[in-house]
């Protein structure tokens, strides 16, 4: 099965970018990325050193459920490009291993599929999650701090 990691909707980025305000209506922080890791969830890069980053509250999901988590993220400041979806593990994920689960199409978490994996396992996780028709989608998130990272979607 062909999959694809995708980052956050440009159009949803761009008009939280110009409202300035967070999926919980707070103001959007903005800092200077100092070398340390800031992951933007849009282009799913690093945020150059001594570029500004920004960290927000977002929601990656269009309905509001008990199961639409909502926690932080960071952006590029700047406007960056979109990553091109591909079938390649994004350069944001650097840490040994992820949350991995799957959702349906009523963006609600399918039970059972919730898994820490290791990173380079986790195309592969995602396949065999896919491959069920009741998953519709499979989000990646901190195993650590269970910040939304990307998502993955049949190609």
């Amino acid at each position: 099965m062909d999959i694809q990691f995708v980052g956050l909707p440009s159009r949803e980025v761009a008009q939280t970018k110009s409202r300035g305000r967070d999926a919980n209506g707070s103001p959007i922080e903005i800092h200077l990325a100092n070398g340390d890791a800031y992951p933007c969830r849009h282009c799913l890069g690093e945020t150059p050193a001594g570029e500004e980053y920004m960290i927000l509250a977002w929601r990656p999901f269009e309905t509001s459920n008990p199961y639409a988590e909502t926690g932080p993220i960071f952006l590029c400041a700047a406007d960056c490009e979109a990553m091109v979806p591909s079938e390649n593990v994004p350069p944001i994920l650097v840490s040994p291993r992820y949350l991995v689960r799957g959702y349906s199409k009523e963006e609600r978490i399918v039970y059972g599929t919730g898994q820490v994996v290791q990173t380079p396992k986790i195309a592969e996780y995602a396949r065999e999650l896919l491959a069920n028709p009741t998953i519709a989608f499979v989000d990646v998130r901190s195993a650590s701090n269970n910040c939304f990272q990307c998502r993955i979607k049949r190609a």
